[in-house]
C-alpha cells in the first residue's frame, strides 16, 4: 500500500499544480510558456512477479517479459507451486470475499456517476455542446462557372477557405493539424481567424507572416506522428479536425491509424460506448506532382494500409477536383466513427464539374460523366480514380475521338474506391447490377488508378467481369520528371491507355496499328522534349477539352 498511496499523493499534487496553470492563463492572462509537471517512475521490470524460478532470475530481468514460470510437463509440481504462491502474494482474500465478489469496502470506494471512466464524458466521447459542427454550406465556397476539362484552380484552396469559416463558427471544437505545410498545401486559409499554436519564444521578426500565438488553433509540427496522436485525442473527446500531409510521408503514420482502426472496431461493439468524431486525413502533394522533390516523395502506399482494415471504420475518398473534394469533405466533418481518407494534389489542375453536379458525384461514389462519354453502350471503357490520373484519360478520350470516332467510349470517375468492393466485403460496395451497369459485364475497361494497380485488381477479383479490367497505375518508376514524362514512366499517361483501349478493341493485330504506332510515336517525343528541356511539351502540357 505504501506505493499507492505514495503515487495517489503525487497525483494530487501534480492536477493541482495543472489547475493553478490553467487557472494562471484563464483568469491572470499569464501566457508564459508553463513547466507542466510530469510524474517519472521507475519500477523493477515484472514488478510484483516472481524474483527467480529455478534459479534464473525473473524480476528486473528480460525473463520477466517472457512467460515468467512454465509448467515442466514431466514435473509439474515444482512450477504450480511457484505460480501457487506468487498469485497467493496478492492477498486475495483482502480483496475478494468468501463467494469470489470484490470486498465490500472495495466497493464502497469505487466511483459513482461521470467519475467513472466509463460515463465521463471526457473518456467517452466528449461534451455535447462540441459533438456537432456549425458548418457552414460548402457550395458557397466552389469553383464557379466550370467549364469541363478547362477551368484551372489550386483542388485544396477552397477547402482551406472552408475549413477556416469551419474555424471561425467553433472555435472550441476544430481544429487544423499539419507538418508546417499548411501553407504549402495551399489550406493557408485557416490563419486568416487562427494562428498557429506556439509556446515558445515568438521573436519580432516573427510577426512577418509566420503566424505564431499562445491560443492558436492550427497545430503545426514537422511530426507526423504526434500530430496524428493529437488529433486521435481530440477526436476521442469528442472535438473535430483534419490532419493534412504529404502523401508519402503518411506512412510515419500507418500504425498508429492501425491501432486507431482497430479501436473503432472495437468501440462499435460496445453499446455503452458513443460515437465519436471521424479521424480526418488528407492526403496531398501526391505522386505524381513531385518535379522538383522526386522519387523520395513519391509512394501512395498509405492507402493500401487502409484498405486491410475492417470496412466498418475505414473510407477512402479520391476527388476529382475542388468542388468534389468540399463535397467530400463536408461529408467527412459530419461522419463519426471512421478513419476517412480523403486523396487530392494541391496543385492548380483542370476542374471537371460545377458543385451540383460534384454533389451527386459523391453521393454516387462512382459515376458515368455524361457530359465526356458516347451515348448507349459503349465499344470501351475508360476509367478515372484520382485527380491527376482521370484528366489523362480525359485526354486519352479525346484521342480516341479524334482517331478513331467510329468507336463508342465511355468515361466512368470513381471518387468512393471501396464502391469497387462487393456489397458483402464493404458497406459502400455496388451491387453486381450496378457494378455492371457502369463497367458493362463484356466490354474491355482501361482503368487508370492514383496508386499501385494491384490494389484495384485485387479489390474486383470477385466481380463476374475482372478479367476485362486492364489496370495502369504507379509502378515505382519515377525521379525529378516532369509530370507527362513520369506518367508516360508509369504508364498512366493519355498515349498509353488509349493504345491499350485500341489493342483491347481491335478485332486483328493490324485494325489500329498505324494509329497506335502514331501515338507510340507521340509519347516518344514528348518524353525526348522532357528530356531536353525540362518541362513538357506545352501543347500537351495546355490541352483542355475541347468537345
Amino acid at each position: 500500500m505504501t506505493m499507492h498511496e505514495t503515487m495517489a499523493k503525487t497525483m494530487d499534487e501534480c492536477v493541482t499544480m495543472i489547475k493553478q496553470i490553467q487557472h494562471e492563463a484563464r483568469f491572470n492572462g499569464n501566457t508564459d510558456r508553463p513547466f507542466w509537471p510530469m510524474i517519472v517512475l521507475r519500477s523493477p521490470k515484472g514488478w510484483t512477479g516472481p524474483v527467480e524460478h529455478k534459479g534464473k532470475k525473473i524480476e528486473n530481468f528480460w525473463r520477466s517479459h517472457q512467460v515468467p514460470i512454465t509448467i515442466d510437463a514431466k514435473n509439474p509440481q515444482e512450477s504450480l507451486d511457484a505460480i501457487e504462491a506468487w498469485l497467493k502474494s496478492y492477498n486475495h482474500e483482502e480483496l475478494f470475499d468468501a463467494n469470489g465478489k470484490l470486498s465490500a469496502e472495495l466497493q464502497a470506494m469505487m466511483p459513482t456517476g461521470d467519475k467513472r471512466m466509463s460515463a465521463n464524458p471526457v473518456t467517452n466521447g466528449g461534451y455535447d455542446q462540441f459533438r456537432t459542427l456549425d458548418l457552414p454550406d460548402y457550395r458557397e465556397y466552389a469553383v464557379k462557372n466550370v467549364i469541363s476539362g478547362v477551368t484551372k484552380h489550386e483542388n485544396t484552396y477552397p477547402l482551406g477557405e472552408f475549413m477556416r469559416d469551419i474555424m471561425k463558427r467553433n472555435m472550441q471544437s476544430f481544429r487544423v493539424f499539419g507538418p508546417d505545410e499548411n501553407t504549402s498545401n495551399k489550406l493557408h486559409a485557416v490563419y486568416e481567424v487562427s494562428e498557429k499554436c506556439f509556446w515558445g519564444d515568438i521573436l519580432p521578426i516573427d510577426s512577418d507572416g509566420t503566424h505564431l500565438s499562445r491560443n492558436g488553433r492550427v497545430m503545426e509540427m514537422l511530426s507526423e506522428h504526434t500530430l496524428e496522436g493529437w488529433l486521435e485525442a481530440y477526436t476521442l473527446t469528442g472535438r473535430h479536425g483534419l490532419l493534412s500531409t504529404y502523401e508519402s510521408f503518411a506512412h510515419v503514420i500507418d500504425s498508429m491509424v492501425n491501432q486507431h482502426c482497430k479501436w473503432l472496431d472495437m468501440m462499435n461493439r460496445e453499446k455503452w460506448r458513443r460515437k465519436v468524431p471521424s479521424l480526418n486525413l488528407l492526403m496531398t502533394s501526391t505522386v505524381w506532382r513531385q518535379d522538383h522533390n522526386g522519387f523520395t516523395h513519391q509512394d501512395p502506399g498509405f492507402v493500401d494500409l487502409v484498405v486491410n482494415k475492417k470496412s466498418s471504420v475505414t473510407r477512402i475518398y479520391f476527388p476529382a477536383d475542388a468542388n468534389t473534394l468540399l463535397s467530400m469533405a463536408d461529408h467527412c466533418f459530419r461522419s463519426q466513427n471512421y478513419v476517412n481518407v480523403i486523396v487530392c494534389d494541391k496543385q492548380s489542375h483542370p476542374q471537371f464539374v460545377p458543385i451540383e453536379k460534384a454533389t451527386q458525384y459523391c453521393a454516387e461514389g462512382v459515376s458515368i460523366w455524361d457530359w465526356a462519354s458516347c451515348e448507349g453502350e459503349p465499344d470501351v471503357v475508360l476509367a478515372g480514380c484520382g485527380d491527376i490520373v482521370t484528366f489523362e484519360v480525359l485526354a486519352a478520350v479525346d484521342i480516341l475521338r479524334r482517331y478513331t470516332p467510329e468507336l463508342k467510349v465511355r468515361l466512368v470517375n470513381v471518387i468512393d474506391l471501396f464502391r469497387l468492393s462487393s456489397e458483402d466485403t464493404h458497406g459502400h460496395g455496388l451491387t453486381d447490377d450496378e457494378f455492371i451497369r457502369i463497367f458493362t459485364a463484356d466490354k474491355p475497361v482501361v482503368f487508370n488508378y492514383h496508386g499501385y494497380p494491384y490494389l484495384i485488381k485485387r479489390m474486383i477479383a470477385d466481380r463476374s467481369n475482372n478479367l476485362n479490367f486492364s489496370v495502369h497505375g504507379y509502378v515505382e518508376k519515377g525521379s525529378i520528371n516532369t509530370p507527362l514524362e513520369l506518367a508516360i514512366q508509369n504508364g498512366v499517361d493519355r498515349f498509353t491507355l488509349a493504345i491499350d483501349a485500341l489493342t483491347q478493341v481491335a478485332t486483328s493485330k493490324t485494325q489500329y496499328i498505324n494509329v497506335i504506332n502514331k501515338l507510340k510515336q507521340r509519347r516518344l517525343v514528348c518524353q525526348d522534349y522532357a528530356y531536353a528541356h525540362g518541362v513538357d511539351l506545352a501543347e500537351e502540357a495546355n490541352w483542355k477539352w475541347p468537345h
